[in-house]
């Protein structure tokens, strides 16, 4: 089995003159959870409709599960999973009903079909609403359908488009937590799209960030952060004038300070001490109360990566 569940080279498709998705070349490990990060109409789902065969591309290649799109679109549907931006669920269904009429298209044999429709629908505490018609379902009940339904044929690789989108926080926090938990008890690849950073975070064994159908950055969060994102010295206190301001710009160790409300943040350069900031600090007639280093955001990072990639 190969080591990569998905490998593009310079994966293209335009309509017209807009260019949707360009020379994108990446590689997805077989048994991560792969986040593919970027503002509206960066090319996020129209990628995932490339890699689905749903699209044909304008130039470049990708294989999903060792299956060529161009050539094999069928074995890539066959083998992969997804929940779209619409979760392909019948209202005047039950749940059990739309999971089993779903079951029959995989051609699940009936024992097979009934134990893993339970079994999923226990794992996401759904099991006891089984017999609801999912017209009478919340929008995070009926989101958790849709990825069991995804789910449900024990696909290797499947893709998730806005998830938790237009949940409200607790939905999203429940579903993330389920779709960490499936992951790692399905052994499967998850090529997620999402515009939450920190589930992002908080899920992602590795991200890919893309503005206007390009890739500008791609890496765990941990190694974005230490590469796209300055160290960072935060002072709470009192007595922050022009005067302090102006002392830590001169210093050639600081990036950059910002003064908001008591808090004064200072963007320095990577090995830089703490100690002598503050002493400036104090020494300029400043209080200090406490004093912090902490780590940047996947945000953070996110927004730098935007502000470069449109300079």
């Amino acid at each position: 089995m190969s080591e990569w569940a998905i490998e593009c080279s310079g994966l293209s498709r335009s309509f017209g003159s807009v260019r949707a998705c360009e020379e994108l070349s990446l590689r997805v490990r077989a048994g991560s959870v792969f986040g593919f990060l970027g503002p509206n109409g960066a090319g996020k789902t129209t990628t995932i409709h490339l890699l689905l065969g749903l699209l044909e591309p304008s130039a470049g290649n990708a294989t999903v599960l060792g299956h060529d799109i161009r050539t094999a679109a069928d074995q890539v549907r066959l083998r992969t999973g997804a929940l779209l931006q619409n979760a392909g669920l019948y209202d005047r269904l039950t749940a059990e009903d739309n999971l089993e009429f779903y079951g029959r298209i995989w051609r699940l044999p009936t024992a097979e079909r009934r134990t893993r429709i339970r079994e999923l629908l226990e794992h996401v505490g759904l099991w006891e609403r089984r017999n609801d018609l999912v017209s009478t379902w919340s929008g995070g009940m009926r989101q958790k359908l849709g990825v069991v339904r995804a789910l449900l044929h024990r696909p290797a690789l499947v893709f998730l488009d806005e998830p938790t989108a237009g949940l409200d926080p607790m939905a999203a926090a429940a579903l993330r937590e389920d779709l960490a938990a499936l992951s790692e008890q399905e052994g499967i690849t998850v090529f997620l799209t999402t515009h939450n950073l920190s589930e992002a975070e908080r899920l992602c064994h590795q991200v890919a960030v893309i503005r206007q159908g390009r890739l500008v950055a791609i890496g765990s969060p941990d190694e974005l952060r230490r590469q796209r994102s300055a160290p960072r010295l935060e002072i709470v206190g009192s007595g922050f004038g022009d005067s302090v301001l102006e002392g830590l710009r001169a210093r050639p160790e600081v990036v950059a300070v910002k003064l908001a409300g008591d808090r004064l943040v200072i963007d320095v350069r990577a090995g830089a001490e703490s100690a002598p900031l503050v002493g400036q600090v104090v020494a300029a007639g400043a209080s200090v109360e406490e004093v912090t280093r902490p780590r940047a955001s996947l945000e953070d990072v996110f927004l730098t990566l935007m502000e470069e990639s449109n300079g």
